[in-house]
């Protein structure tokens, strides 16, 4: 007998695959369905780890089983390579980042091929590449163009020890998420992509995502953050300046008693220079430069603040009221202004108490406006409503909406990312680069401190440009963008990346848009999903592709862990493929990562799972092999005894649960499971004396099928064991036997007083007459009964006999 040897079953199937061009996306058959089957690209760390392994076993299968159901799959694979580790390695190694990048592409690159992914290698990028991120700049000047991008000066997240800004979603509990430093608050001038123009319609295309999970839209919603209320205009008393507020309780303006302004708001310095309150405002702003937002938002932190010797002036009663300064407003948030009621907001009421500042209730309890001149008496609901009116007529607001939801920062002070392409020219001010000077490329002439500006300062032959408008001496933009840009498309790229004259072609998009099936972790519920979703939709009112979402059905895997909690280094609880794969095989980890779990839930690593599976597959292998020269003869099935039909009852039932759960649920884990008992049951069938070669030839058959996509080296091998030609990969999904279904008999339960006594086989169209006959000639119920009196019987079809005695 034949052992399994997955050490050389797997390398001669990986060389066959590659050497045959098995995974090359098939552009000529416009027949086919398409299927775009995607799993979000790793950065190239240099090692895979296990949730690498899960997330892309994941996707592997979706690929596999679509091209088997017919549908002309497209399946890449590529590197989200920029980003800060390259720069960090070349800080403390002296490695070029793209050297460094390079290197591990290669590394990664070669143990993903050892997992046995059908990837079609020939589509692969690298967003590092100048080939790329010719196309980033190329999008980013597109963007200008069209009021997509813009330039302003703004207080930004600043690590003090990356000297470099970090997006709101890369500060951790105040801290920079790569080095912990603490994140304090810095005034520059920053690229910004305008976000909030597509605000709308990214919240409301949620609605229209029904292959998405509910938690991950849920999470778009609220950061999207829609509010209506109505933005109001209030008067600096004794000033010609107006502060403008958005509230969501326009019904409580008559009940505010101080204005609050964030302490970077613009007007503040303007308002206090020369005055007695400019130094405690300014050590007042110093302060709150060392906190982070959501130290000066949460809940738990004492409100503070400062009056700053300036009114305002109430525009429906005229009344003055003081213009503080406070941590809980922040200046990029709304207008950076609160209209503070004390009396209805418990923020503002914990600050006025505070301070001892006047409280002016202006709603009652049964919801009845008071204090609140013509409007006294009146339903708040109501209320709402009237005074948006009147502050329309009087030209002091209008009824608005606001979203919690702010513009893409995306410049960052660092060298490994892709350069933003324009130049500062001193008579054109800030100039786009032209098209055809695309790429900027990042030079190498630069020193990487890890202090200062950014890197690319220290180039003189990258700094030192020419204005494209008026052909003079020129400096050029020194920041790099966000690597969320990066990955914010590659999903099109993808699909046309040879092109060299656009990023993508808009017939090939359009084609095999939107992707079909999007597999990657949680973590990028919202920021990632919620910039390609922006980009497909710049795109898309700039002509460049015709359709408005980017995936249609979204996967979010769960971690996998070890002892309870995530594998990492620090916790010594860290799991390498590499191992597994010397001592397993590659095809084990595989079906332990998609069985152990179902696919969106955390799996608890297991060595006894890991050997569980190298068992079944032993299992699976020797059962094969012992019966092959059965499953290469052509038999026909004949007269069928019970055990035939039986056993071909398993075999569609199995084959029919595993299509499901492939289908319509990534139900990986009883897929597998469904197959264990199949392989349980073709074993005790094999011992049979009378066993029907037809049946055996059907049971292999569809057992090497449906495991080949789980375990693809054993699927290939077990197909040539049985003198099949071609890959396994390029036939048909087999489908079911529906009269194999149907079966001949049925097993019903036998009751007495409710009781289980036993169970009888018996034709399935027997009738409840025959049934409660059959059950009271049955020895066993026999005995139980004699003696006793009968009080009925309850004969329900195809399922029990319940016999009543006393």
């Amino acid at each position: 007998m034949n052992v399994y040897k997955p050490n050389e079953i797997e390398p001669k199937w990986q060389k066959t695959w590659e050497k045959n061009e098995q995974y090359k996306t098939d552009t000529s058959d416009a027949t086919k369905p398409k299927y775009y089957a995607l799993e979000m690209f790793p950065y190239p760390s240099g090692k895979l780890h296990m949730g690498h392994v899960r997330n892309y076993s994941i996707g592997d299968v979706v690929a596999r089983f679509k091209k088997m159901q017919g549908y002309n799959v497209l399946h890449p694979m590529g590197w989200d390579s920029f980003g800060l580790p390259a720069e960090n390695a070349a800080i403390k190694h002296g490695i070029h980042p793209d050297k460094w990048t390079m290197e591990n592409i290669a590394d990664m690159r070669e143990q993903l091929k050892t997992l046995g992914l059908s990837f079609d290698w020939d589509r692969e990028i690298a967003t590092s590449t100048p080939e790329y991120y010719k196309f980033t700049q190329e999008i980013f000047l597109k963007m200008l163009e069209h009021g997509f991008a813009y330039k302003k000066k703004s207080f930004v997240n600043w690590c003090p020890s990356c000297e470099t800004v970090l997006a709101n979603e890369q500060v951790v509990q105040g801290a920079c998420e790569r080095c912990d430093s603490v994140v304090v608050k810095k005034d520059l001038e920053q690229w910004y992509f305008k976000t909030t123009h597509f605000a709308e319609e990214l919240l409301q295309d949620i609605d229209t995502l029904d292959g998405w999970p509910e938690k991950v839209k849920t999470m778009q919603k609220n950061w999207i953050g829609k509010s209506t209320g109505a933005e109001i205009t209030f008067d600096i008393d004794g000033s010609d300046k107006s502060i403008t507020v958005f509230t969501t309780r326009p019904d409580t303006t008559y009940g505010v008693s101080y204005m609050v302004l964030a302490p970077e708001h613009r007007l503040v310095k303007e308002l206090v220079d020369g005055t007695e309150y400019e130094e405690a405002v300014d050590t007042f702003v110093a302060k709150m430069h060392t906190m982070t937002e959501i130290e000066r938002t949460s809940s738990e932190v004492e409100k503070e603040g400062m009056f700053i010797g300036k009114h305002v002036i109430n525009p429906l009663n005229g009344k003055k009221v003081e213009l503080w300064i406070a941590n809980y407003v922040l200046a990029d948030y709304g207008t950076g202004a609160v209209m503070a009621v004390p009396a209805h907001d418990e923020r503002d009421a914990e600050f006025a108490t505070k301070y001892n500042l006047e409280v002016v209730p202006v709603i009652n309890e049964d919801n009845i406006m008071i204090n609140s001149e013509e409007f006294d008496g009146m339903d708040a609901d109501k209320a709402f409503e009237g005074i948006i009116e009147k502050i329309e007529e009087m030209g002091r607001g209008k009824k608005t909406v606001n979203y919690r939801l702010r513009d893409w920062l995306l410049s960052r002070q660092r060298y490994w990312g892709c350069p933003i392409p324009v130049v500062y020219c001193e008579e054109c001010g800030i100039v786009p680069e032209k098209k055809e000077n695309l790429p900027i490329l990042l030079p190498t002439d630069v020193e990487f401190t890890g202090k200062g500006e950014s890197p690319l300062t220290t180039s003189k032959t990258f700094m030192n440009a020419t204005c494209p408008c008026c052909g003079k001496s020129a400096r050029r933009e020194a920041d790099t963008m966000d690597t969320f840009v990066d990955s914010s498309w590659y999903f099109l790229r993808y699909i046309d990346p040879k092109n060299t004259e656009e990023p993508f072609g808009k017939d090939a998009v359009n084609n095999w848009m939107p992707v079909d099936q999007y597999i990657g972790g949680v973590e990028h519920a919202i920021l990632h999903l919620l910039y390609s979703r922006f980009f497909v939709k710049a795109f898309n009112s700039m002509g460049m592709l015709d359709f408005k979402e980017p995936f249609k059905n979204l996967l979010t895997q769960g971690m996998v862990l070890k002892d309870g909690t995530k594998m990492s280094k620090s916790k010594g609880n860290v799991v390498a493929p590499v191992e597994i794969i010397e001592e397993f095989g590659v095809d084990t980890a595989r079906l332990f990562v998609l069985f152990a779990a179902p696919p969106e839930r955390d799996l608890e690593w297991s060595d006894q799972g890991v050997e569980g599976c190298f068992r079944f597959l032993n299992r699976v292998y020797r059962l094969v092999d012992e019966l092959s020269d059965l499953a290469k003869v052509e038999a026909t099935l004949g007269d069928l005894t019970k055990e035939d039909k039986a056993m071909r009852y398993t075999i569609s039932a199995t084959l029919k649960k595993v299509t499901e759960d492939l289908n319509e649920k990534f139900g990986f884990n009883t897929a597998i499971s469904a197959l264990m008992e199949l392989i349980n049951e073709m074993y005790k069938y094999k011992e049979l004396d009378n066993r029907n070669n037809a049946v055996i030839k059907e049971g292999i058959e569809t057992i090497i099928a449906i495991l080949a996509p789980f375990a693809p080296h054993m699927g290939e091998e077990l197909w040539t064991m049985v003198d099949k030609e071609g890959s396994v990969f390029d036939i048909s999904w087999p489908k079911y036997d529906e009269t194999a279904l149907v079966k001949d008999e049925v097993e019903i339960v036998v009751q007495v007083n409710g009781k289980v006594r036993g169970k009888l086989s018996v034709a399935t169209n027997i009738t409840k007459d025959e049934m409660e006959k059959v059950a009271m000639e049955d020895e066993k119920i026999k005995a139980l009964v004699e003696g006793k009196t009968i009080v009925k019987v309850v004969a329900v079809p195809k399922k029990l006999v319940n016999i009543v005695v006393k």
